[in-house]
C-alpha cells in the first residue's frame, strides 16, 4: 500500500448505500460520509420510514455537501421483503455514473428483537424466521446484490461494512435473537472476506451508543442482571454518542489499514 493510499484525506468519488439510515448510528454514518466524499458523490438512504429519510435527504441537501455537488437519494423498503432489497439495488444501478470509483455499503439496519423473553419461549419458527429475514439474510442477499451489480473493475474500490456489536462474540441473557443475528452475520462477512480477496470488509462494532434501541435495552431486558448494567450505564454517562463511535468508523475507512474480514470494536482504536 503506497504512502498515498494511507494518507486518504476523503473516499473519493463514491456511491454510498446505507441502510437503516433514518435513525441512530444509520443516520449519522450518511451525514459522516457526506463530509468525506468527493463532489458528484451519491449517497443512497434506505429504511422503512420515509418521513425520517426525507428529512435527512433535505439536511444534506442544504449541507455544505450538498451545495457542492452530493446527490442524495431515498429508498423507502423493508430489506426483510425481496422487493425492498430489489429497490434498493435498482436505485442503486439508476444513480450510479462510470467515474465512480468506490462503491461503499454499510450494513447497519437491524433490529433488537424481543428482549423480554428467554430462549426457551421461542417457539414459534415463523417469529424468528422473521427476524433472520431482516437482520440475517437481507444483509446476505443484498450484499450479493450489490456485488454483482458493481462487479470488479480497475480503478474502483469496493468496501462493504457490517455494523457488528460484543453480541457477536459473547451470550447476552435473554437477548438470544439479537445474538444469534449479529454471530450468523459476522461469519458471514469473514467467509465473504476469505472469498473475495479484492473487497474490503469490515465489521465494526460502535459500542453501548445512547440510541432508541439502548433505551429499549435498559427498559425491557428480562435479564436482571444485563438490565441492570445497561441503566447504569446510561446513568453513570458511559454510553457513547453516534457521532464519536462514527469518527473512528470513518478514521478506520480513510486509512484502510485493517485486516480485510476483521471484527474491530470501538473501544480498540
Amino acid at each position: 500500500m503506497s504512502s498515498t493510499e494511507l494518507n486518504r484525506t476523503d473516499l473519493g468519488k463514491a456511491l454510498c448505500i446505507v441502510t437503516g439510515a433514518s435513525r441512530g448510528f444509520g443516520r449519522t454514518t450518511a451525514r459522516e460520509m457526506s463530509r468525506l466524499v468527493k463532489p458528484g458523490s451519491v449517497l443512497v438512504l434506505v429504511a422503512r420510514t420515509g418521513d425520517d429519510l426525507r428529512a435527512l435527504q433535505a439536511e444534506l441537501a442544504d449541507s455544505e455537501a450538498g451545495r457542492a455537488g452530493l446527490v442524495a437519494e431515498c429508498v423507502v423498503a423493508d430489506l426483510g421483503q425481496m422487493d425492498g432489497l430489489e429497490s434498493v439495488v435498482r436505485a442503486s444501478k439508476e444513480v450510479f455514473s462510470e467515474d465512480v470509483d468506490h462503491v461503499i455499503l454499510v450494513n447497519n439496519a437491524a433490529s433488537l428483537g424481543d428482549v423480554s423473553r428467554y430462549a426457551k419461549s421461542f417457539t414459534n419458527m415463523a417469529e424468528v424466521d422473521s427476524y433472520l429475514s431482516l437482520n440475517v439474510s437481507s444483509s446476505l442477499c443484498l450484499t450479493a446484490r450489490i456485488l454483482q451489480a458493481f462487479p470488479r473493475r480497475p480503478g474502483m474500490r469496493r468496501t462493504v461494512v457490517n455494523i457488528t456489536s460484543l453480541c457477536a462474540l459473547q451470550p447476552f441473557p435473554s437477548w438470544v435473537l439479537y445474538c444469534t443475528g449479529k454471530a450468523a452475520r459476522e461469519m458471514m462477512f469473514r467467509v465473504l472476506a476469505e472469498e473475495e480477496p479484492d473487497l474490503r470488509v469490515l465489521n465494526y462494532s460502535p459500542g453501548p451508543l445512547d440510541t432508541d434501541m439502548q433505551m429499549a435495552a435498559r427498559s425491557v431486558t428480562a435479564d436482571p442482571s444485563l438490565r441492570k448494567s445497561f441503566s447504569d450505564m446510561f446513568a453513570q454517562g458511559r454510553l457513547l454518542t453516534c457521532e464519536a463511535s462514527c469518527a473512528k468508523l470513518m478514521k478506520l475507512l480513510l486509512e484502510d489499514t485493517y485486516t480485510s474480514g476483521a471484527h474491530i470494536d470501538v473501544y480498540d482504536l
